[in-house]
């Protein structure tokens, strides 16, 4: 069989192209490429995907999770609770605002934040819980906001990975006081550049971010409080107007395809999914062993993979400072030297799919 890539996103835009096309075309010939009519659109559309009240297009994730943060008056001393396994964006969106994260362990099994440890490690100074719904599975999101509720703590959703993910009937993002979504190109919903965007049900939080992401402007030149400049552009925003329309359908295609892994692979540990919540499949993984070997027979093989991620924050060379070591998290630790993402997206084939299964469960490594 010919090479399987990790990701292919030519495939997706072999089936839109014409939409697209018409879509840029439309933002191009308007001439209006800023805080225009087609972000107007993509917000209230999405607003009404999520069940949310309002929503906010920003120029990427990470953006999203710093103004998330600085909205609800985070700042140097404060201390948010977060994991150790989510891409650096999540933290780094904390560190930005002078805050230090806490980190806890994950439960072994979801991969998730482990819910179970996370009031040891509310202080004095905790002012929010940063739980990351990872590789596109629910986190105990419902289970977090008791806790964060009984210790009046803010939550805000690290929903990047998990568009259309659902915990009981309810998309996930809508459960904290802010969601925030990345719309990098590789992502469930993804833009054709840098793009994202920040929910909530709060007006006061809704109005704040607003302003923050336009220069702190409530009017032009009129500058309220110190903001960045980090809009969601109008060709971004009219690209993720018509890949929106495709998303359920998209994820359904991936949870068919999570589903026939889950199916067929032999003694090869996946992710556990949480009780009556669905995934979105952004990522799947499997944990392995000795998995640079098991990489390197898989790419002879045709079969390209990645590892999300290889070292988790907390031994990361720019987090020395915060005095954690080797052995704090060692459920975190153990699933970073083991686990490794396989192709999923929807344009996979079953015969694809099945090679896959196949030559995972011949290699001997």
């Amino acid at each position: 069989m010919k090479n399987i890539l990790f990701l292919d996103l030519k495939k997706q835009f072999k089936q839109i192209k014409p939409e697209i096309n018409e879509a840029v075309k439309r933002v191009i010939d308007r001439q209006f490429f800023i805080l225009g009519p087609e972000l107007e659109r993509f917000e209230s559309l999405f607003s009404k995907y999520l069940g949310s009240k309002y929503v906010l297009g920003v120029n990427s994730g990470t953006d999203g999770l710093i103004l998330a943060l600085q909205s609800i008056g985070i700042t140097k001393g404060d201390e948010v609770i977060t994991v150790p396994n989510s891409f650096i964006a999540t933290t780094l969106a904390i560190t930005q605002l002078g805050a230090k994260p806490v980190f806890v362990d994950i439960d072994p099994d979801t991969y998730q934040i482990d819910a179970n440890k996370i009031e040891k490690a509310i202080t004095l100074k905790t002012k929010a819980i940063l739980p990351v719904h990872l590789y596109g599975a629910p986190c105990q999101i419902d289970v977090i906001k008791k806790i964060a509720d009984k210790h009046h703590l803010y939550v805000i959703e690290d929903a990047c990975q998990a568009h259309g993910a659902i915990v009981n009937n309810k998309q996930v993002g809508t459960f904290g006081d802010i969601g925030v979504f990345s719309f990098y190109p590789g992502k469930n919903l993804g833009a054709y550049g840098d793009a994202g965007a920040i929910c909530t049900n709060d007006k006061k939080i809704f109005e704040r971010i607003k302003r923050l992401r336009n220069y702190g402007q409530k009017e032009k030149y009129y500058h309220s409080e110190i903001g960045i400049n980090t809009r969601l552009d109008e060709i971004q925003a009219a690209v993720l107007s018509v890949k929106l329309q495709y998303l359920d359908k998209w994820n359904k295609q991936r949870n068919k395809i999570a589903n026939l892994y889950n199916k067929h692979f032999s003694k090869i540990k996946t992710q556990k999914i949480y009780d009556k919540t669905k995934s979105c499949y952004h990522v799947f993984i499997i944990e392995v062993k000795d998995r640079n070997l098991f990489k390197e027979k898989l790419a002879k093989k045709g079969i390209s993979t990645l590892i999300h991620y290889p070292l988790p924050i907390h031994l990361q060379e720019c987090y020395k400072y915060l005095g954690y070591k080797k052995g704090d998290f060692p459920h975190t630790e153990s699933a970073a030297n083991k686990i490794l993402s396989i192709p999923m997206y929807p344009e996979l084939s079953e015969k694809e799919v099945k090679y896959i299964v196949a030559t995972i469960n011949n290699l001997k490594v």
